[in-house]
């Protein structure tokens, strides 16, 4: 396999005809058991891990019944937080049909793989995944491309066509595995990725702006304490009960900011300093009501993890999905599901039948890059030139000499959200929001929460696919001025004739429980704008 620098449009003609033949096998009739020449098998097998505790992964194999006859592709496939490997007889029927070979993999510390949850570090969880290559390339019915002069895969059993899918902490397995690969030998063995509702960065992800998403985080705490690293378990709690995160302050307490910085897309650097891409074909789904991982890390993935080539052979589906708690203060709304069907069965294995044949891999719409659903439940299909990324918008209620924002009171949820006019519709809005203004207060460790929202009026505009952001003014104040530019939650929703798109700041939020301000207190506003990726009118 090539090095990441170099395209992988042009496949070898040799495995182009494999995985042709595969789709054949799918469209053509299929024959009765007596006519059936070969049946598929699932075995169970363990693999060691290369990481330094040589723990075992469980993993469960199935070759479809076209391997019999042939080499084929294989795809890998893992689970969310908490979960395990699939071993049914009957799963991945529509991957098996195709003439895909499936491996299903118990990540360490879930299901009967040991050791303990480390939430994707390379040193650990990246060598356990190699270790599964490894294993793969070992098969004599896995399709293999031709190795090149000094392939960094000659001594390791070859190069397998391989694509990977899978959500959440299934989503998480797919870049640790092919971005160490690329941090140690240059290039990744997986020819095609399609992960959902996954993170680029987890410190941004689970303490946006360092306030913990305590609803979250509570949650994953209960659900995985005693089978994850110590100092993950108790950076969890100590960020649940106080608010503030584990960044090595504390005497005692492990930096876990610092650690989690390695621990996803966002921290893969090489020697010389300069991020790692991957140079494959990618279908990136994310939910825009998820409120653990928001939009906002599928797009930096997008737009950061991949290549520039990578990028106009990928697709960035958003959709309304994925860990979704309901945000019921301050209020919101979210439609449900993904209309523009990037989620669906069919699109992953077209997706993937065309990255392993060379294809045109963006096999949505009529080939643009961005596929949204709306809050109303609507499909925007857009391409960059659809897009204007640099509207900007200044809500007219602010005073830029000083009109005093949202009262602050104490964490008990004392103090009322208040609601800026931004712009009347019709408006689309499809991407990452920007906020920029200066703050000013008196208190302690003062929070806001900020947010798009849209109503008839300020009384009733309620949040916009259920996401907020917070912002921390750490340390005293007052504030003589305190200037900001953050980005708000990731949206697409149709502002309609008669609709006032507004910013909503709030001084609480049911997804960070108990992490409002530290003290009573006021925070003011003055010079807001807000930038806004709107869709150009035809």
């Amino acid at each position: 396999m090539r090095a990441a620098s170099l395209s992988r449009s042009a496949r070898p003609a040799a495995v182009a005809m494999i995985a042709v033949a595969a789709v054949l096998a799918l469209l053509a009739p299929t024959p009765s058991a007596a006519e059936q020449p070969f049946e598929a098998e699932s075995y169970a097998h363990s693999v060691t891990s290369l990481a330094a505790d040589g723990i075992t992964i469980d993993i469960q194999v199935y070759k479809p019944a076209l391997a019999q006859g042939q080499q084929v592709p294989v795809l890998l496939h893992s689970h969310g937080w908490g979960g395990s490997k699939t071993s049914s007889a009957g799963a991945y029927a529509a991957e098996q049909a195709a003439g895909y070979g499936v491996v299903s993999i118990t990540q360490r510390g879930h299901g009967a793989s040991g050791g303990l949850r480390n939430v994707e570090d390379p040193e650990f969880e990246g060598m356990d995944m190699i270790a599964v290559v490894d294993y793969i390339a070992t098969l004599d019915w896995v399709a293999k491309e031709p190795l090149e002069q000094d392939s960094p895969w000659a001594d390791r059993g070859g190069d397998p066509v391989l694509g990977a899918w899978g959500g959440s902490y299934g989503g998480g397995y797919q870049y640790v595995l092919a971005l160490t690969e690329m941090q140690q030998f240059g290039a990744t063995r997986l020819d095609a990725m399609a992960p959902d509702i996954t993170w680029h960065d987890l410190n941004t992800a689970l303490a946006p702006n360092d306030v913990p998403r305590s609803a979250w985080l509570t949650l994953l705490y209960s659900t995985g304490a005693s089978k994850v690293e110590r100092y993950i378990s108790e950076g969890f709690a100590y960020g649940v009960a106080t608010g503030q995160y584990a960044d090595g302050t504390v005497p005692g307490l492990h930096d876990l900011k610092a650690e989690f910085a390695t621990h996803g897309p966002a921290g893969y650097v090489d020697a010389a300093g300069e991020r790692i891409q991957l140079d494959i074909p990618m279908l990136i789904t994310q939910g825009f009501s998820d409120n653990l991982f928001i939009f906002n890390e599928a797009w930096d993935n997008f737009t950061q993890t991949l290549t520039d080539d990578a990028r106009e052979r990928s697709m960035l589906v958003g959709h309304n999905g994925g860990h979704a708690l309901p945000n019921v203060y301050p209020v919101g709304y979210s439609g449900s599901g993904d209309k523009c069907g990037g989620l669906s069965t069919d699109t992953r294995m077209q997706f993937f039948g065309a990255a392993f044949t060379g294809g045109d891999t963006r096999v949505l719409g009529n080939g643009e890059p961005f596929h949204y659903t709306t809050a109303s439940s609507e499909c925007l299909h857009l391409t960059e030139a659809d897009i204007d990324f640099e509207a900007t918008y200044q809500p007219q209620e602010i005073d830029p000499t000083g009109t005093l924002g949202p009262a602050i009171g104490s964490h008990t949820m004392a103090g009322a959200p208040i609601s800026l006019a931004l712009a009347e519709g019709p408006l689309t809005i499809a991407g990452v929001p920007a906020l920029s203004a200066e703050l000013y207060g008196l208190g302690y460790d003062q929070r806001l929460f900020f947010t798009l929202s849209k109503g008839t009026s300020p009384t009733n505009a309620q949040t916009i696919q259920n996401n907020v952001m917070p912002y921390r003014m750490a340390g005293p104040v007052p504030s003589a001025g305190d200037a900001i530019t953050m980005r708000l939650p990731g949206i697409a929703e149709t502002i309609d004739e008669g609709e006032t798109l507004y910013l909503t700041v709030s001084p609480t939020s049911d997804m960070f429980f108990g992490h409002g301000s530290r003290t009573p207190g006021f925070v003011g506003m003055t010079d807001v704008a807000v930038t806004i990726p709107t869709v150009v009118a035809d």
